[in-house]
């Protein structure tokens, strides 16, 4: 199998900025905790446009902001 590299999301580095509790995130993005998680711990398997969006809504910023292609090593 080959190495496509990966995607690096920022949203930790994000939301600290931001100074919203992850609570008051979860609210105001209209996610579940679990959701959060699972974008903070880089775990997510498939990004939902949606997500994405409301979480750029709230915090401000781009999806270049939010989201890193990281090349594989060659």
């Amino acid at each position: 199998m080959t190495d496509n590299g990966k995607i690096k999301i920022h949203l930790e580095s994000l939301l600290a900025a931001s100074g919203l509790s992850r609570n008051k995130f979860c609210q105001k993005a209209e996610i579940q905790r679990s959701q959060l998680n699972g974008y903070l711990n880089n775990s997510i398997t498939r990004l939902d446009t949606d997500v994405l969006s409301r979480i750029c809504r709230t915090l401000g910023c781009s999806i270049a902001d939010l989201l890193e292609y990281i090349p594989p090593d060659e």
